[in-house]
């Protein structure tokens, strides 16, 4: 979308602190009527800049406040062999992130667990029997002083 003016700017940013809030009180914060700024949210939802809303979950209070970032290289470098990998880690629940990447390894994944006997289980029961997977390794997430995910 080439809309993104100043405006557009600051109501992505409202929307990105809170996505719950009111129209009303969103069109107080940017300067717009609430008819403008209801537009222009619609528009910003319909051109797909605005892809939906969601709850952010304390993982803790779930029982899952044990983060891993964990860096997988895979033994072949085949189409096939992502796409498989792939399969798989999208059936597992730990894994709340997968990202393919450049640089040494071929994936960058967030896993969430119980903690770290959980994540041994999720590591050795899960990453270590695929096929693929050719290294692990694993950063234990000691503390997030700035996570801005939704």
């Amino acid at each position: 979308m080439s809309n993104l003016d100043r405006i557009n700017d600051k109501i992505l940013r409202e929307l990105s602190r809170d996505g719950r809030i009111s129209n009303m009180e969103l069109a107080e914060r940017v300067g717009l009527s609430p008819s403008a700024c209801l537009r222009r949210v619609q528009e910003l939802e319909r051109t797909g800049v605005i892809k939906g809303y969601r709850a952010v979950l304390d993982r803790a209070a779930l029982g899952a406040g044990f983060t891993v970032y964990v860096g997988v290289g895979l033994s072949d470098h085949s189409k096939a062999s992502q796409e498989a990998f792939e399969r798989s880690i999208s059936r597992s629940p730990e894994v709340r992130e997968c990202h393919n990447i450049t640089g040494t390894i071929e994936y960058l994944l967030r896993v969430e667990a119980a903690d770290l006997t959980a994540y041994k289980v999720f590591h050795t029961d899960v990453l270590g029997i695929l096929p693929q997977v050719n290294s692990i390794t694993s950063y234990v997430v000691m503390g997030s002083p700035k996570d801005e995910r939704a």
